[in-house]
């Protein structure tokens, strides 16, 4: 057995990360010393929102002994400081890990979440604990529940919303088996919702009956997303002692990729707003917000606290502290560092190393705290809750200035920054045609608009993630009808997507052909038209539906401009267009959601397709966004194809094409699911309300319909 007990070296890091070199090492630095090391970390060029918020001070200094005191007290609880080491189950975590997490939460007087997933029996041996009531109850009975200080009530978080639990099989070994109670070699999937929660009166039920049993205050953790301030006022209302308000980018052991980078809104955004709300409602009182999700250091901390949250919550800071070198692989069970391994008796983390920099790294990061509120000459940390005046904003929107509620510089930032194919895309793409299935990934989120640049206005709109008010569906258990009928019902298509196949080899424009055939979808070339002046769409050859710029009757018109559509709208001889970004030269966001707003304006939506077409798309998510533009329908141009495959791949094209067409569909079904939509034709079309913008231009938001996370 390889006994970790010491830090390995940080790998070179290629791709775009939140959890920079620098701040790894920072962290390493605190669990290496106990000793604070830098505050006031400026990172105004950074894409998050919270890293272009920072105090205004006019010098720094650090000592070893700050005066400001960092106690916090709520619910009979009291804290050495306003830190949470954040809900990690037995099982995406390795054992030791679990139990240093405990230990170092008892030595430091702060509080450890334990996660879903019943208790490790070392774990359950500390007080200093938050025990989780999750959907799927794995482990849990009355005396796990009684185990700690207080009990969690677990419907979302951050890097899922809307969607369960997630253990991989592989990952499942005896010791887990026992613990969670489930069959060896099992996928541990809990229900995206809790099958006794589907309101907020049921919540209120579950909160009481919990408060009943144990005698302990109970919280409940829920996701970042764009109900947040009315999901937390439902909370409070219902008697709950606290929220865990968990943002996008939080950490996971295992996630669909395509969840994790597009569902949710900043932690930053959502404390504000829930913050905001709650005083408004005379609910703030007694009530506690304990914020998580990318909380790097203690000026994060610090600067969440002044937007209105009581205590912060460090999961992948904690896991830094105790050696993780952020790879990524959390999901297959080959942690290099033995924190989140299988486990299977050949790796493990010392529990004594783990506790010591975990302790090391909670009072270096409290000594942090401290240091700022001397700095800005306050003498407790109680003093900086909801200190929004101490805070200024960099570069962000007139619009995410008034959600924070802080004054700063307004800069309506470009949509398009950045690159279209980045790595993180192509590698999702290459999983999806080789699996046929959706990407699990670990970890936290590298996509934009916080951490990538984003490349078009898409990058910048997350979806919704349903919650309690609105519960998610299961797509792992449930069936969701990802199908459009197009033409007035003579068209089915089983997914939003037809794949553009033009000037790709032959034997790739067969394998997509039978594929769609068979899959129900559709393929076009248009590599012998000339002009687009007539184009067959088929998925059989036999040209079921056609398109053209010269108006003819049954024939989808391919407008020049908007004005061409709706002046032939009037005369009602097509059935739909296809509005082609390439042509229009607009962004097809643009496009799409002006359509929209013009044919229903005019009474007459409903008799048209509207179908989105760019040679600048590239995945699901892109179509998901699309539809809930007003979009019936997307082309997905070849270069999509030409990225799936790679160049030089081989193998048998018939099985990849299937892949990638039923891989996106099953995409579309977990983006539909965790906001809560059956059919993703009469739920989604449209319903800009299922998505927000974050920090986006405020002039392109209000254009496109779309509002900006947070708001009220």
């Amino acid at each position: 057995m390889l006994i970790i007990n010491k830090y390995l070296p940080i790998p070179k890091q290629t791709d775009s990360e939140f959890w920079t070199i620098d701040r790894l090492e920072h962290i390493r630095q605190l669990a290496l010393t106990g000793e604070p090391y830098q505050i006031f970390t400026s990172r105004r060029n950074n894409l998050r929102i919270l890293d272009r918020v920072e105090f205004r001070v006019a010098e720094t200094k650090i000592t070893r002994e700050p005066s400001a005191d960092t106690r916090v007290s709520f619910s009979g609880i009291s804290m050495s400081s306003p830190l949470y080491l954040g809900d990690m189950s037995y099982g995406a975590l390795s054992g030791t890990p679990n139990i240093a997490i405990a230990e170092a939460a008892d030595i430091t007087g702060t509080l450890a979440g334990t996660g879903e997933g019943g208790l490790h029996p070392e774990v359950a041996k500390h007080k200093r604990i938050f025990v989780q009531w999750a959907s799927a109850r794995f482990g849990v009975d009355v005396d796990v529940l009684n185990a700690g200080l207080g009990v969690v009530i677990k419907i979302g978080q951050g890097a899922k919303p809307g969607i369960g639990g997630h253990l991989p099989g592989s990952k499942v070994t005896e010791p887990i088996s026992k613990t969670r109670r489930i069959p060896v070699g099992m996928d541990a999937i809990s229900p995206a919702p809790h099958h006794d929660i589907y309101s907020i009166e049921d919540l209120g039920q579950r909160i009481e009956a919990l408060k009943e049993l144990t005698g302990k205050p109970v919280f409940v953790k829920v996701a970042a997303t764009n109900y947040i301030p009315y999901v937390v006022s439902g909370i409070a209302r219902m008697k709950a002692d606290g929220v865990i308000i968990d943002g996008h980018g939080a950490g996971t052991g295992a996630t669909p990729a395509v969840i994790r980078d597009n569902v949710g809104i900043p932690i930053e955004l959502a404390v504000s707003s829930a913050d905001s709300v709650l005083k408004r409602e005379g609910l703030r009182d007694n009530f506690t917000i304990i914020a998580a999700g990318r909380v790097g250091d203690a000026t994060d901390a610090a600067k969440l606290i002044a937007l209105g949250a009581d205590v912060v919550s460090v999961g992948t800071g904690a896991l830094i502290a105790m050696g993780c070198v952020m790879v990524h692989k959390c999901h297959i069970g080959s942690c290099p560092t033995a924190l989140t391994n299988k486990i299977d008796g050949t790796r493990i983390m010392e529990t004594e190393f783990g506790t010591k920099m975990l302790v090391n790294f909670v009072r270096g990061f409290s000594l942090e705290l401290a240091n700022i509120l001397d700095n800005l000459n306050l003498s407790s940390v109680s003093q900086l809750k909801g200190r929004r005046d101490l805070l200024y904003g960099y570069g962000l929107s007139r619009d995410t200035l008034e959600i924070l509620g802080i004054r700063g510089e307004v800069e309506e930032l470009n949509p398009k920054l950045g690159e279209l194919w980045t790595r993180r895309r192509k590698n999702a793409l290459h999983d999806l045609i080789n699996k046929g299935e959706p990407s699990l990934t670990s970890m936290g989120s590298t996509a934009p608009p916080d951490v990538e640049k984003p490349a078009r206005i898409l990058d910048w709109l997350r979806s919704d993630g349903a919650q309690v008010t609105r519960p998610s569906i299961d797509p792992y258990r449930e069936d969701i009808d990802t199908s459009f009928l197009l033409k007035g019902g003579e068209l089915y298509l089983s997914l939003p997507v037809i794949f553009d196949v033009s000037n790709l080899p032959l034997e790739y424009t067969q394998a997509f052909a039978w594929a769609s055939l068979a899959l129900g979808t559709l393929v076009f070339s248009v590599e012998t038209i000339r002009q687009f002046e007539e184009v067959s769409l088929s998925s059989d050859g036999k040209g079921i539906a056609t398109w053209s710029t010269k108006p003819s009757l049954g024939n989808y018109f391919i407008p020049e401009d908007l004005e061409e559509m709706e002046e032939l709208a009037n005369e009602g001889e097509v059935p739909g267009f296809i509005l082609d970004e390439d042509i229009m030269g607009e962004d097809i966001e643009l496009v799409i959601s002006d359509a929209d707003l013009r044919l229903k304006e005019a009474g007459v939506r409903n008799r048209y397709d509207l179908i989105a077409k760019s040679s600048r798309l590239r995945d699901s998510s892109d179509v998901f966004k699309l539809v809930a533009l007003g979009a019936d329908s997307v082309i997905m141009p070849y270069s999509v194809l030409e990225v799936a495959i790679g160049e030089g791949s081989k193998g048998n094209l018939k099985e990849r094409a299937f892949n990638l067409i039923s891989g996106m569909r099953k995409e579309i079904a977990l983006l539909a699911g965790s906001a809560g939509i059956y059919s993703i034709q009469s739920s989604l079309t449209g319903n800009r309300e299922l998505l927000r913008a974050v920090n986006l231009n405020s002039y392109v938001a209000r254009r496109i319909r779309v509002r900006q996370a947070g708001s009220l």
